[in-house]
């Protein structure tokens, strides 16, 4: 089956002690462990303030998974993660090359043209 890379944005409850919040983060990885996923990478970004109040918290703490899933998996797993309580939010998306647009710097050569 073929796989593509997909980021998932975890917010979970700020409230966690570190025992709740390790037992929230296995059970993601059970979860990509179930739809057959492969963990990539994880970039915590701890507790941060949100745009807007999510059931009546202001903050929430970010977690920021990339992963290489088959393509029936990202609707499963968002699924079953928000059905958690702990779970604010979650959000699947697939990551695309296109998306990646870095401008490189330009040099003085390419800046100048050519006459």
């Amino acid at each position: 089956m073929e796989t593509h890379s997909y980021t998932l944005t975890m917010i979970f409850d700020p409230n966690l002690n570190e025992a709740q919040l390790q037992i929230e983060k296995d059970a993601v990885n059970a979860l990509l462990a179930r739809v057959e996923g492969e963990l990539v990478e994880v970039d915590e970004w701890g507790l941060r303030r949100l745009a807007y109040p999510i059931r009546k918290l202001s903050e929430g703490y970010y977690a920021i998974y990339t992963l290489k899933l088959p393509s029936n998996a990202p609707k499963v797993l968002e699924s079953a993660l928000r059905l958690r309580d702990n779970v604010m939010r979650a959000l699947v998306v697939r990551d695309r090359p296109e998306w990646r647009t870095r401008k490189t710097p330009e040099t003085k050569a390419e800046a100048t043209p050519a006459a």
